[in-house]
């Protein structure tokens, strides 16, 4: 992949290079260009996608801000809502959908087939499509001004660093960050080299490392499967997910904070929820940001009764795993964590106040773990038949087996050392502590880091999990 090529860095190490010489307006200008180039390295043509989705919502910005009439208001909302779930829609969901209608049809008689089309997914299109149409919403509920200025608009859409993978950024947060003058000193620096160097750390060490395990197992006949082999998998693939996603969120935040932007946390040691609610305020929290405020709220939230809440989760579940992709096993897993939410929802009379971590949430927090795993089985199966035959692997054939326990084994090595790490920062309750730390617990920690990367870097490369959405 281009990504991968001497000169595509080369280039970004100039532009860092250049960046600091330049006044404001100079440096959101560069940064755009750079921004615009870092996406037509996969692939040019779909540059026309971000420029359509940032001329229509800056346009319907700009519309808001110069009128008071609601009806004129709903239909500029509706016009960018409209043009941004479309061209989403199209090229995520035709083929599904189309594939889905046809085998309908053929099931009561029809011999129509509506088209499919064979489209390829604009990598990144979920993430920034969900990023304007915040923005379109928020201003029309008049959370956050209009942006006046087209380049810094520009740039909040296409801002390369979190441009493909999130994290989802609110206009209210980062549109200010770009508007503002920069001038990143030191710590920025060293926050951004530590942030940087543990989102390596993650997606290589632990992500890449742990990949090929995950392939051996979810690969070929799911009913030959011993259930420790399946358990593992199951352990060795949310890791997986975790270092890959979570360690491109850090690299994101990390190269960001170089250029004097700050970025959302987007995971806050999952691991240690608590229970499934607190596990969505852990994971993904841009997205699961998101659809609170814009799905889930404007649904009827908490506010109408135990069932009401129960439904609205369901539904706002159903559609995150929509998000995620467009395949059944998508929606079953989506509608499993809405399930599992809304049933808490029912047996619940109020919600829990929130209080540090103790020791005893370690049996909490691992039914936590087991129950997230449970819900993976269904997006890693390659059909929902499949995720069926690897849960009755996992009771009809109880029998450990040697990959099983090599597995584990590895599983082990690999995220024992992060997890310990999550939970002396989860103790302080600082997500960034070691930056404040003692400069010998500083050393030890990154330099361990290193030195896993040098000596544990996985022969084979793992394409990035999160790129499929």
């Amino acid at each position: 992949m281009v990504f991968d090529s001497f000169l595509f860095w080369y280039f970004y190490a100039v532009v860092l290079l250049a960046y600091f010489r330049l006044p404001h307006r100079g440096q959101n200008a560069l940064l755009l260009g750079a921004s615009y180039v870092f996406y037509a390295c996969w692939d040019w043509r779909f540059l026309g996608l971000i420029w359509a989705s940032t001329a229509v919502d800056y346009a319907v910005g700009r519309g808001l801000a110069r009128t008071d009439a609601p009806s004129r208001r709903r239909a500029l909302l509706l016009a960018s809502v409209g043009t941004n779930l479309s061209i989403l829609g199209f090229f995520k969901y035709w083929d599904f959908f189309a594939r889905e209608l046809g085998a309908l049809l053929a099931a009561i008689g029809l011999p129509a087939a509506p088209p499919t089309l064979g489209l390829i997914l604009p990598v990144g299109i979920s993430f920034y499509t969900f990023q304007t149409m915040s923005y379109t919403i928020d201003v029309y509920r008049r959370q956050t001004p209009a942006c006046a200025d087209p380049l810094d608009f520009a740039l909040f859409v296409a801002f390369f660093p979190q441009l493909v993978a999130g994290p989802i950024e609110r206009a209210g947060r980062l549109i200010g960050q770009i508007a503002r003058p920069r001038a990143p000193g030191v710590e920025d620096v060293r926050a951004g080299t530590y942030l940087i160097l543990i989102g390596l750390f993650k997606k290589v060490v632990l992500a890449d490392s742990l990949a090929p395990l995950v392939e051996s197992v979810f690969t070929g006949d799911a009913s030959a499967r011993a259930g420790p082999e399946v358990v593992m998998g199951a352990y060795a693939f949310a890791l997986q997910i975790y270092g890959d996603f979570s360690g491109y969120s850090s690299i994101a935040q990390g190269v960001a904070r170089w250029l004097g932007f700050q970025l959302t946390d987007n995971f806050r040691h999952p691991f240690f929820a608590r229970d499934l609610g607190d596990l969505w305020r852990r994971w993904h929290v841009s997205l699961s940001t998101w659809l609170r405020d814009y799905v889930y709220v404007p649904l009827g939230g908490s506010r109408r009764g135990a069932w009401r809440t129960a439904s609205n989760l369901l539904i706002t579940f159903t559609l995150c795993g929509l998000w995620h992709g467009a395949a059944w096993t998508f929606v079953a897993w989506g509608a499993f964590h809405g399930a599992l939410l809304a049933a808490r929802a029912l047996l619940r009379s109020s919600a829990q106040p929130e209080r540090p971590w103790a020791l005893g949430d370690v049996g909490r927090a691992a039914l936590t773990f087991h129950a997230f795993c449970a819900g993976l089985l269904l997006i890693r199966a390659e059909s929902l038949t499949q995720s069926v035959e690897l849960v009755a692997a996992i009771v009809a054939r109880p029998v450990m087996t040697d990959l099983a326990a090599a597995g584990l084994a590895m599983v082990a090595f690999y995220s024992t050392p992060l997890l310990l790490f999550e939970a002396w920062l989860e103790r302080r309750g600082d997500l960034h502590g070691l930056l404040s730390a003692p400069w010998p617990a500083r050393a030890a920690v990154q330099g361990y880091m290193v030195w896993m990367l040098v000596l544990f870097h996985p022969g084979a490369k793992s394409v990035f999990y999160y790129f499929q959405f």
